[in-house]
């Protein structure tokens, strides 16, 4: 079985994308292997004031090698911001 790889389009969800993850999570429901999560990113131009106030967030696929290529993730996100390559 090749490797499966998982990419998301920060451009659409996450720190600079137009959605923030906290308010969806649709993608972290629907993955039923739990390939993803949900984390903080600190130290951005945007925490200027306080570099460790976790003010973005982003979903990141981390166990890519447990992923059923089941797709619901693509399916299910509004933004389209999911894709899954092998």
């Amino acid at each position: 079985m090749e490797k499966t790889k998982i990419i998301i389009d920060y451009n659409l969800c996450g720190e600079i994308g137009k959605v923030d993850p906290r308010d969806c999570g649709k993608c972290l429901k629907a993955c039923d292997p739990a390939v993803f999560i949900m984390h903080e990113t600190i130290g951005t131009e945007d925490q200027q004031e306080n570099p460790y106030d976790p003010q973005d967030w982003r979903i990141t696929p981390i166990w890519g090698s447990l992923c059923t290529r089941c797709l619901k993730c693509v399916d299910i996100c509004p933004e389209k911001a999911i894709s899954v390559k092998w």
